[in-house]
């Protein structure tokens, strides 16, 4: 009998140490949350940004899931929390819609590229170097410009575009890889094509090209390209936001990173990762505060 009391009360001590720890268990959880959503889209700066920070967080134990999406869904995502963060913010022109709509639901983290610029994209044996020589020769280009996503933000500054310098020639919806396909095309024929583009970016490194000249500048001047997170996401995980603060690339280290991930279809974290132990010295300086 003595032994069976014995038995029990020190059951009965362990429930209760258990509940008057598990308070802290689950805060001690919460503050070494190990997951991570990062949206993202499909242009090829994006996808080599995201993959590198998707492999260097699982290096270092995290759970990481990619969402793809079109531009405002992504925005939207950030935004309620249904994603964490969104390393593709253009600004102050490209992505100004979004940041008025949802800026007060999201965070600024830190600048990734800073030297992006839109524009009309031609090969460099078009004989034009300006958007207002297009109407003069349309029939060169059969009329259109080919675009990408229509969400794009690059899009509507494009018909914007059209409009001010009253181009008669029609924007193509179509997708950066139907984009990209076009060009290839036209460029290995030497036949004459515009397509939206922007810098940073793969093409440039593949193709002799140029970016048509804006005197009135609607594409706009440099722009960087930046980090946002979930309102609040950067005090809730101090041990990772100083990653995505000094998350920082020039173009040869870009274009390096953009060429590996785009020359490896399907293996991009393969390519990542490769890429990451190449350049760890740097890629893990990032994670100092």
């Amino acid at each position: 009998m003595k032994r069976t009391s014995l038995l029990g009360f020190i059951l009965v001590f362990a429930i209760f140490l258990t509940s008057c720890t598990g308070g802290k268990k689950n805060s001690a959880d919460e503050e070494t949350n190990k997951e991570v959503t990062i949206a993202m889209v499909n242009w090829i700066e994006c996808i080599a940004n995201t993959h590198l920070a998707k492999v260097v967080l699982e290096e270092r134990g995290y759970d990481v899931e990619l969402i793809n999406a079109d531009v405002a869904p992504v925005f939207a995502a950030v935004a309620k929390g249904d994603a964490d963060l969104f390393m593709e913010v253009w600004e102050p022109i490209t992505h100004k819609s979004y940041i008025e709509k949802f800026g007060a639901k999201v965070e600024h983290l830190g600048t990734v590229y800073k030297d992006g610029r839109l524009g009309l994209v031609v090969p460099q044996y078009v004989e034009i170097n300006s958007i207002d020589e297009l109407n003069s020769v349309k029939e060169k280009f059969d009329g259109k410009i080919i675009g990408i996503n229509p969400g794009a933000g690059i899009m509507g500054i494009t018909e914007n575009v059209i409009k001010d310098y009253e181009l008669d020639l029609e924007l193509v919806t179509s997708s950066e890889a139907g984009m990209l396909a076009s060009l290839k095309r036209a460029y290995d024929k030497g036949e004459w094509i515009a397509v939206t583009g922007w810098k940073p970016h793969t093409k440039f490194a593949r193709y002799d090209l140029k970016i048509l000249e804006d005197p009135k500048g609607v594409m706009g001047e440099v722009e960087t390209i930046s980090v946002i997170a979930t309102k609040g996401w950067a005090k809730a995980n101090p041990e990772l936001a100083p990653f995505f603060k000094n998350f920082q690339l020039n173009d040869d280290l870009l274009g390096t990173l953009m060429v590996a991930i785009e020359s490896n279809p399907g293996s991009e974290d393969e390519a990542a990762l490769a890429w990451y132990n190449e350049h760890k010295e740097l890629v893990d300086s990032w994670f100092e505060k």
